[in-house]
């Protein structure tokens, strides 16, 4: 079960947006909540916002366990909007353009499965067997040297 939020026309570029987003991807929501609370970004505060909304969307869908605990986020991502021109008088008679971008920001979170402890064992058995049967079957082989070259040219003696 996955749930998403949006929130559009935030007044911030998408790559600034991009950098806090990575850092939540993947935790889950009470964590990601307590890092953008603490975070010193202008943008977290929005972004908080938004995966509080996303929360509440999942919430509200049918399906879910109702254990906050469980979610996370499952995908974050940060698209460019609109951008506003505008323009500032420069010397001589100029006009330099300024652009204000925008971003709309998407946050989706999902449950966690649970996975039994005998499952977690089992996978991680499969890998080991799978790496012991690709080194053993693998040969080793030897660099190829190249020659050795003198330590000191020799000069002609003329």
């Amino acid at each position: 079960m996955e749930a998403s939020a949006t929130g559009r026309y935030i007044r911030t570029s998408a790559q600034k947006a991009g950098l806090v987003l990575n850092v939540i991807r993947g935790r889950d929501v009470n964590s990601a909540l307590v890092v953008l609370r603490y975070m010193r970004k202008a943008v977290a505060r929005d972004i908080e916002k938004v995966l509080r909304s996303a929360i509440a969307n999942a919430q509200q869908r049918d399906g879910f366990s109702g254990d906050v605990e469980r979610l996370v986020v499952t995908a974050c991502y940060a698209n460019g909007g609109p951008s506003q021109k505008r323009v500032r008088p420069a010397p001589m008679g100029r006009a330099f353009r300024i652009v204000k971008r925008t971003a709309h920001l998407t946050v989706q979170v999902g449950e966690r499965t649970v996975r039994s402890v005998e499952a977690v064992q089992l996978e991680s058995e499969e890998n080991d067997t799978e790496e012991r049967q690709v080194t053993q079957s693998t040969p080793v082989s030897k660099r190829k040297r190249s020659p050795r070259k003198s330590a000191v040219k020799r000069r002609k003696s003329n």
